[in-house]
């Protein structure tokens, strides 16, 4: 425990000490006080703080408290009081959002470990007082006179109230404490039966008990209860009815006892009501959200239930620019527009945190209906938010997941909604998405990719196919290309489409990029070795990440000097608008490439939007024209006029500029024949051969 929270301890069992001494009489000096409170501060700190919450400390400090004796009044209340006020601040802690809720709730476990500690102690004086009223009933005819006295003073002073009745429920006597407490005067509750002072919303067991204890099945039961007052207010009571039998076992009287704990069932209520609902906007909180969430969870096959998981779009800015008060009556205001806009049966609007808001609809008619809330919700956001003289706009992403409660849980349901909120928000904010299966089953396949992959370098997986590029003149093989494969466990075979994006998101394209480098190379320095001077130039793409990788001169140096390649047999190949965008510093690194004797080429080339004027001053030593437009060139019938003009154009150009062009996509002879006439200096494409592994391809050469 840090130094900061021991201190912040001490000094809060002191001012416990000091806010309690004299409200209840307790056999201690005040330093055995401050002593035992230091401990129960100790309890409630390790609580307060720990990673996992539970709240069971609190409700043990309660009971301590009692056993101590601190049952006065206003105990509990300067307590409650205190934890509240000061703990957080003595702890130095007090900016911390999520310790305010659970102070609540600790708030609330002392309260009710108090409260039983204090009932218990209560029924135990009662049992007692009980117990005196048979013995002096027992007594009565060897000392009628004294043992009348006696029950007189208990009975009729007695701060409880108390009665008692005959077995039919027929009342027959009452105290002071009783009649205050009902606000009946004695002579009118004796002409009343038990069962007319019964609140109508008391539960089932209540009546089971007094039906036992009516017919002799039991002495006594304890039940928590309210009855109402004559004024009509209610009353929240402990009741104790205990069955008195004559001297043959029977049932001859019920004597009643009740403790008024109305105040403390209002504290608790308030306490459990802080405890469930956002402070600031007053909405459901997580906790409360949760609890109904399981709860609907336990209703009847067939039942479904829908989820709106929002998020309000761009609420950071507005925090950050205009202040925290301001972004805090923002969220008071969306919360208003959110329950007005889906108040009714069997909907919850809650505030998850943050500016996270969470509808429950239980009983829900299908997807639509949700989809309509979705949609109101969007539209209840699209007016101006005035506050303080701000006109604010806001927006909201929602996640939406619909369906029967049967063979699903409320985890997946939170998961999936929360998953659709991520697609909402990626697809382009201030709008929902509904909850997919087959789109989550790619995203948890692309998540499976992702994660497996550095252990898929590392343990061999991926592989290089080779495709040859051919000169259209005479069908001899130029170059190769190298293609990297990933021979999933799982997935099987998959092509660069799968994984080079992910690669790219994750920064494993470099090692990737230079592994497959260090394959090529190591490839090329066998044909070196078997095919002398007709081994081809083998061709491998670079990522944007790559060309701009501060080692990527001494990586490609370094594998070729390991392979003793002659660099005239590499060429990198960059995408058109990777190359056409690259500063000055990656810009370098492929004037040094191309320097080294390295070949530079420009992949894709007429899909971005180059400067052409800027492509004379680039390292470039050859295009590779996209596969998009020889389509137009592959029809039997003669090629599309459009395309056929913009290869030939760009066949032009490269060509002024002093570069030889590859086009990409070649299937048809037709197609060659029409791109060797353009004057199109060498062809890839299925025409020539698929990508293959090694010994396929070099019986080509």
């Amino acid at each position: 425990m840090t130094e900061p929270v021991a201190a912040g301890m001490e000094s809060f069992a002191q001012a416990w000490a000091s806010a309690i001494i004299g409200t209840s009489y307790v056999p201690m000096t005040k330093a055995e006080v401050v002593d035992h409170l230091r401990g129960l501060t100790e309890l409630l700190v390790e609580a307060l703080l720990a990673d996992t919450f539970r709240t069971s400390a609190a409700h043990e400090v309660g009971i301590r408290l009692v056993e101590a004796h601190f049952t006065g009044t206003e105990t509990l209340d300067r307590t409650i009081q205190l934890m509240g006020d000061e703990l957080l601040t003595e702890l130095g802690r007090d900016t911390e959002p999520h310790l305010r809720s659970r102070i609540a709730a600790l708030q609330g476990s002392l309260s009710a470990g108090y409260a039983q500690s204090l009932r218990e102690r209560t029924l135990d004086e009662q049992e007692a007082i009980r117990e005196a009223v048979l013995d002096a009933r027992d007594h009565a005819e060897a000392a009628l006179r004294a043992s009348e006295a006696r029950f007189r003073a208990v009975f009729a002073e007695a701060a409880i109230g108390m009665g008692i009745s005959d077995t039919d429920g027929n009342i027959l006597e009452v105290n002071q404490s009783l009649q205050d407490m009902l606000g009946y005067p004695a002579s009118e509750l004796r002409q009343r039966n038990l069962r007319s002072l019964m609140h109508p919303a008391d539960a089932e067991s209540v009546w089971g008990f007094y039906e036992q204890l009516l017919h002799g099945e039991r002495d006594h039961f304890r039940v928590e209860k309210r009855f109402n007052r004559r004024d009509g207010e209610a009353v929240w009571t402990h009741l104790t009815i205990s069955l008195v039998r004559d001297d043959d076992g029977q049932p001859a009287y019920q004597v009643a006892m009740v403790e008024d704990v109305t105040d403390r069932h209002l504290l608790q209520n308030r306490l459990r009501y802080q405890a469930l609902h956002d402070p600031l906007t007053t909405l459901p909180n997580r906790a409360l959200f949760l609890e109904r969430l399981s709860k609907a969870f336990d209703g009847a096959a067939g039942t479904r239930i829908g989820l709106c998981y929002l998020d309000l779009d761009g609420f950071k800015v507005i925090n950050d620019s205009l202040g925290h008060d301001i972004g805090d009556q923002l969220l008071v205001a969306v919360a208003n527009r959110l329950d007005e806009s889906v108040a009714g049966d069997g909907r919850l609007v809650a505030r998850m945190g943050g500016d996270e808001f969470v509808i429950l609809i239980e009983g829900s008619s299908g997807t639509q209906s949700i989809v309509d809330i979705a949609d109101r919700v969007l539209y209840s956001l699209t007016g101006p938010i005035r506050i303080d003289g701000h006109e604010l706009s806001v927006s909201a992403s929602i996640g939406l997941v619909e369906r029967e409660i049967n063979g699903t849980t409320s985890a997946d349901l939170m998961r999936d909604a929360d998953i659709t909120l991520y697609w909402a928000k990626a697809d382009g904010k201030s709008r929902w998405a509904l909850y997919d299966p087959e789109r989550n089953a790619r995203e948890v396949a692309r998540f499976t990719l992702s994660a497996t992959m550095p252990a898929a370098l590392e343990n061999d997986e991926f592989y290089v196919d080779y495709q040859p590029l051919v000169r259209l003149e005479d069908s001899k093989v130029l170059g190769v290309e190298a293609l990297v494969r990933w021979q999933h466990p799982e997935f099987g075979r998959l092509a660069p489409d799968r994984f080079i994006e992910l690669a790219e998101e994750t920064g494993l394209i470099v090692p990737l990029g230079r592994w497959v480098l260090r394959q090529a190379c190591r490839q090329a320095r066998r044909w070196l070795d078997a095919f002398g001077d007709a081994t081809p130039f083998v061709s491998v793409n670079l990522a944007v990440r790559q060309s701009r990788d501060p080692a990527l001169v001494n990586d490609v140096k370094s594998i070729l000097e390991e392979f003793a390649l002659p660099p005239h047999l590499l060429q990198l190949e960059l995408t058109e608008s990777a190359i056409m965008g690259t500063a000055d510093e990656p810009l370098e690194a492929l004037r040094q490439l191309s320097g080294m004797g390295v070949r530079i080429a420009i992949d894709d080339f007429g899909t971005g939007y180059s400067n052409l004027a800027y492509l004379k001053h680039l390292p470039v030593h050859e295009l590779k024209i996209a596969g998009s437009f020889m389509e137009g060139m592959r029809a039997a019938d003669g090629a599309d006029p459009v395309d056929a003009k913009i290869v030939s154009t760009l066949v032009s150009l490269a060509h002024a500029l002093g570069l030889t062009v590859t086009a990409e996509g070649v299937e048809t002879p037709s197609q060659a024949e029409r791109l060797r006439k353009i004057g199109c200096d060498s062809g890839q494409g299925w025409l020539f051969a698929r990508p293959g592994r090694p010994d396929q391809i070099e019986v080509l050469f």
